[in-house]
């Protein structure tokens, strides 16, 4: 009967012991991968904004040699 008593005790001891590393490992994780997502989406609206200005300055280059080529006529 000692026996089967101490092998419960351990068991819930290691049960409570995991439990509570558990939250802790699985916070570390979720900050982990939510700034992970953040990085990505910050990447993702800076290229986005990258393009917009590429565009925005192409046509603008592209109306300025416009008018620049009818001003020559």
């Amino acid at each position: 009967m000692k026996k089967l008593l101490v092998i419960l005790a351990i068991g819930a001891f290691a049960a409570c012991n995991n439990a509570s590393e558990t939250p802790a490992e699985n916070a570390a994780e979720n900050a982990t991968e939510a700034v992970k997502s953040a990085g990505e989406a910050v990447s993702a609206a800076a290229d986005s904004t990258k393009a917009a200005v590429g565009a925005a300055v192409d046509s603008t280059k592209a109306a300025v040699g416009a008018a620049v080529d009818s001003l020559k006529k």
